[in-house]
């Protein structure tokens, strides 16, 4: 039965404790021994012919089901380079900057240094190099940068409020910053077993890391108070955008053979039984002093890393086919890259979502900024698009482009890669203006519109991706839609939440993202713990699909570790049916 919410409830239990009196006067010896919460249990379940009553929503089974039927579209966003604190620290109900924001959750643990005591700094290391990117109409030198405190300050704020110290010069969103180190061991090292104390001393660019943004001045700020923001999803890989990239799609880090031209000299320097970079001889004690100096930090893992006898790629590598950073080897076909450069990837064979997502019939496709610009721009010797220029497209951006099943070069996966990796601009929002666009849909912006610093600046990718979301609020599939924005990876800022312990991959440092739907829980902060998989939990959990054994093997090692296994996003939307 169900109750109208218009029913007076204290006239229905008083009329039902008066029935049972009288059935007890009648029926005394067999009413007695049942208990009276039993008997309304039957009573109110019995009314209406059966009814179960009202849903259970916290039930999987349920919630799949209306997963299922509501959702007919998922749209993933990939956006660069931004750490949680650093555009949402503060953001009210999260939990963001500690001693800034007052919803953060614990203290904040002062950097230390990399000598042998872990002083704590009394001042932040200089920003090596300058504040900002070349060509930039506001500058700061690194000689202006040496009176930062030991805590997180407002890059664009003035000194009054927080901002560079020393200079007050306020370096908005429209400026680009300096890029930092965001490579795969420099963030476990950084990380410290969680502590997060070690941004500055093991990074490129000094006290920069802990820089942060008023993010309230952003589009996309707007649009997580109307939706759902969660603030405890962490990037599912350590380190960079390349690694990342491929974990979106396939829960796993690219594997490299051993007789590869980058083996030997691209492999990475640990020092034994630690996830730490050996530092050279040259390499500063303090980084009061400077950055640090490795042996080796470069692309491979060593051998056996993960304890299968594999070198993995972890940091950038470029495609094995156009559009590459690598030019196409002499006398091959002008649509591969140069397998003989050591900074070449190997075509991958691994299932991806992809594969699942065929298997079972959904449509699906991978849409990335001046694709068309970049494929054209291949064959030139001195690129205009590819890594240059305003567009500044990234091809280690591209992650299927990595994977033989795209091979451009055999007619049958020319036309599979013409039919899965497309271009922004011909087609994304046509698609999603007639209501063509395929059940899962990737989006990555081009180089410029991504907010990377070094060569894109927070505003004009804030508004570029507020203005997709709005195209796709316009589209008839928009009723049935869920969008997820993130990105792919802190991009070396700091941030304060304590990162689970998973497997050899990650989880790495928290980042922002976004879940924009008719369905999002309004105005909501979802505190549960999600990784960059999660978005694969959740269209593998929508689309019925097999398992990536990534997903699995992620969430044992969390529970191995005493932690709990990621959520899959249903928490950000409302599942409770109309009554």
């Amino acid at each position: 039965m169900r109750v109208d919410k218009n029913v007076d409830v204290q006239s229905i239990s008083n009329n039902f404790f008066s029935q049972l009196t009288h059935m007890e006067t009648k029926m005394n010896s067999l009413f007695r021994v049942l208990p009276i919460v039993a008997l309304m249990s039957a009573a109110l379940s019995g009314c209406g012919g059966g009814d179960a009553g009202v849903t259970d929503t916290t039930d999987p089974a349920f919630q799949t089901a209306q997963l299922q039927k509501d959702v007919k579209t998922v749209v993933v966003i990939y956006a660069e380079n931004r750490g949680f604190d650093n555009i949402y620290g503060l953001f009210p109900g999260a939990d963001g900057i500690p001693g800034v924001n007052p919803t953060a959750v614990g203290s904040y643990v002062p950097q230390t240094d990399r000598d042998a005591a872990n002083t704590v700094f009394t001042k932040l290391p200089k920003v090596w190099g300058g504040v900002t990117a070349a060509g930039q109409s506001v500058t700061i030198p690194e000689g202006q940068t040496a009176a930062q405190d030991n805590v997180p300050f407002q890059i664009d704020a003035n000194a009054a409020a927080g901002g560079f110290q020393k200079t007050g010069t306020v370096v908005d969103q429209t400026v680009i910053t300096r890029d930092l180190y965001h490579r795969f061991f420099n963030n476990q090292m950084q990380i410290n077993g969680g502590k997060n104390d070690k941004f500055a001393a093991y990074a490129d660019s000094g006290g920069l890391v802990m820089g942060y943004y008023d993010g309230s001045k952003m589009a996309m700020w707007n649009l997580a108070k109307q939706y759902a923001l969660a603030d405890n999803f962490f990037q599912g890989a350590f380190g960079g955008s390349f690694l990342n990239h491929q974990y979106l799609i396939c829960a796993c880090a690219p594997v490299y053979p051993a007789t590869g031209a980058a083996v030997p000299v691209s492999v990475s320097v640990l020092n034994p039984g630690t996830n730490s970079l050996t530092q050279s001889a040259t390499s500063p004690t303090s980084a009061l002093a400077g950055a640090p100096k490795f042996v080796n930090d470069s692309a491979l893992t060593p051998l056996n890393y993960a304890g299968d006898n594999q070198y993995y790629g972890v940091n950038t590598m470029q495609p094995p086919y156009q559009p590459s950073g690598n030019l196409t080897a002499t006398g091959a076909n002008p649509a591969t890259a140069d397998l003989g450069n050591k900074g070449t990837m190997y075509p991958q064979t691994t299932t991806t979502i992809g594969d699942l997502l065929d298997k079972k019939g959904v449509s699906w496709a991978w849409y990335a900024g001046a694709w068309n610009a970049a494929n054209s721009d291949a064959s030139n010797t001195t690129r205009a698009v590819i890594y240059a220029g305003k567009t500044q497209f990234q091809p280690h951006h591209q992650p299927f482009n990595y994977f033989k099943e795209f091979d451009p070069t055999q007619p049958t996966s020319l036309a599979y890669r013409n039919q899965h990796l497309k271009d922004f601009d011909a087609s994304f929002l046509q698609d999603a203006a007639a209501g063509t666009l395929p059940a899962v849909s990737f989006y990555k912006p081009q180089g410029n519109l991504n907010q990377h610093a070094g060569y894109a600046n927070i505003a004009d990718g804030d508004a570029h991706i507020a203005n997709v979301v709005a195209q796709l609020q316009k589209s008839p599939q928009w009723k049935n839609m869920v969008i997820v924005i993130t990105y792919d990876e802190n991009g070396g800022f700091w941030d304060h939440k304590q990162v689970p312990k998973g497997d050899f991959w990650g989880p790495g440092t928290r980042i922002p993202a976004l879940i924009i739907s008719p369905w999002s829980k309004k105005g909501y902060v979802d505190h549960t713990q999600y990784d960059t998989a999660s978005i694969l939990r959740f269209i593998t959990r929508v689309y019925g699909l097999d398992t990536l054994p990534g997903l699995t093997q992620r969430d044992t090692a969390l529970v191995k570790n005493g932690g709990v296994k990621m959520g899959d996003l249903t928490a950000s939307l409302n599942l409770t049916p109309t009554l």
